[in-house]
């Protein structure tokens, strides 16, 4: 049964692929498994027929069957599980690519979301400035680390993974910013990860809804 996730009928991010369901896109597209796509209003996304699959009102959700997931992490962690391409099979190795899953979503990206949100958030008040530099501080702590573990490896791990994919989706959260950019590796990373043929393929089809509006 082919499986239906959701994505913004009018994307905030206007197609740059930082919604969220390009993390879902981008992970079907790695394993090859078809899906469909609904697109969601905002107004739609806060009724009871999609809260029931998303109780916080948000997107992306995953069905399949009578499956219904949300949350990325645990989406991509379910099409990892059931098919080849993003967990290694030596359960060592598995294991630590599930790992950095955790450490992207929890340890990389809130910083990260915080610095990208506090223009938007408090924007008109006398202290943004010195928020904004200290946000730059915690997030640049966090890339500087992930910067020393990656060194010169092509991946987190000896494959790319399903920790490769949500990490480089998060750091492509701090774009405009300049803070990947003072870590060549990272960029590096970031840039090899987008040369994919599945991430070009998630790409283009969640540009698509924003240009064909």
């Amino acid at each position: 049964m082919t499986a239906v996730i959701t994505a913004f009928e009018s994307s905030p991010d206007k197609g740059r692929g930082l919604a969220r369901d390009m993390r879902v896109r981008w992970a079907l597209e790695e394993v090859g498994q078809p899906y469909d796509v609904r697109l969601v209003s905002f107004a739609e996304m806060k009724q009871p027929a999609h809260r029931a699959l998303q109780p916080f009102g948000q997107i992306p959700t995953y069905e399949e069957g009578d499956l219904a997931l949300f949350e990325t992490g645990a989406i991509i962690f379910h099409i990892a599980e059931r098919s080849a391409g993003l967990l290694p099979g030596d359960a060592n190795e598995r294991a630590r690519a599930i790992m950095w899953m955790f450490a992207a979503l929890n340890t990389v990206e809130p910083p990260v979301v915080e610095l990208e949100q506090a223009g938007y958030l408090a924007e008109d008040k006398p202290w943004l400035e010195e928020l904004q530099t200290i946000l730059e501080g915690r997030a640049r702590a966090r890339l500087s680390e992930l910067s020393n573990s990656l060194g010169g490896a092509e991946w987190l791990e000896r494959e790319f993974s399903a920790g490769d994919l949500m990490m480089v989706i998060v750091l492509r959260r701090a774009e405009g910013t300049g803070l990947v950019e003072e870590y060549p590796n990272l960029s590096a990373y970031v840039a090899r990860a987008q040369a994919r043929p599945a991430y070009r393929r998630a790409f283009a089809a969640q540009l698509a809804v924003f240009t064909d509006r």
